[in-house]
């Protein structure tokens, strides 16, 4: 998660410094992203082996797949973890669709301002994944991560709608990433902990949870473009239903009982 963390902070540098180029217009970003995805196909199919040994891989039959996914929805712990990465990462998409309108577009930031002060909050996912690792409990981690998103949302939403100077827009968001990052690690790792017989389909319904919750909130930030209060409230409702899950439907997780059968002689 921490490597996956550093594209928001290199891809709009990037492209920034793409649309600098004398010779350069938008259509050049898109030839960029074709041939950057021929040389990552290329590198899947020559170098990325499989490193799974075949005694113990499962069938890969649609009904299999079914069944484990049938499993997994029984599992409520798993299913809490899931919905809560799934509803407070899906939400962060209302951000990555927001902000360049409403800094561009309403605060007037130059494409290269606005590359940084979206590629810093790639810093804060990366801080907020890797800083706290190993330090705090994997559960109070994410305790901490939800409920501070959502008093950081509410202030944004705050400043959203009072139409606040920018830093009071870029403060709070960056704060929000930070938690980010602690909520895309501590949730995954809690509930990935009891799925070894079935991880990948674990990880497939934790990977697609926030896409989908993605595509829905997305778009809903475009329903006034003159106001950033559509992402404040977008991302104060996700950050709220996230932290309502955690208590409600994840559960910490009991360590096993050892019953032992004292025979006397």
């Amino acid at each position: 998660m921490v490597i996956n963390s550093t594209a928001p902070m290199i891809a709009p540098m990037t492209g920034g410094a793409i649309l600098l180029l004398p010779f350069a217009s938008w259509h050049i970003i898109f030839y960029f992203l074709f041939f950057l995805g021929i040389f990552i196909v290329l590198v899947v199919a020559l170098r990325l082996k499989e490193t799974l040994p075949l005694e113990k891989r499962v069938p890969s039959s649609v009904g299999h797949s079914l069944r484990t996914m049938g499993s997994l929805c029984k599992d409520r712990s798993f299913i809490g973890y899931a919905l809560i990465v799934g509803i407070v990462h899906g939400g962060s998409f209302a951000y990555v669709s927001g902000t360049p309108f409403v800094y561009q577009g309403i605060y007037d930031v130059s494409p290269q301002v606005f590359s940084i002060l979206f590629g810093i909050n790639g810093l804060a996912i990366i801080t907020g994944s890797g800083r706290f690792a190993g330090i705090v409990p994997e559960r109070s981690l994410l305790r901490i991560a939800v409920m501070t998103a959502v008093s950081t949302t509410f202030v944004l939403l705050v400043m959203t709608i009072i139409e606040g100077p920018l830093a009071t827009i870029v403060i709070p968001i960056f704060i929000y990433m930070t938690t980010m990052g602690m909520v895309l690690t501590s949730s995954f790792t809690l509930a990935m902990e009891k799925q070894g017989h079935r991880a990948g389909s674990a990880s497939a319904v934790l990977g697609m949870l926030p896409l989908v919750i993605g595509s829905i909130v997305s778009p809903l930030v475009g329903i006034n473009e003159t106001t950033a209060v559509p992402m404040g409230a977008i991302l104060f409702t996700t950050s709220t239903i996230g932290c309502i899950f955690f208590f409600t439907l994840s559960k910490k997780q009991s360590a096993p009982v050892r019953v032992g059968l004292h025979v006397e002689g």
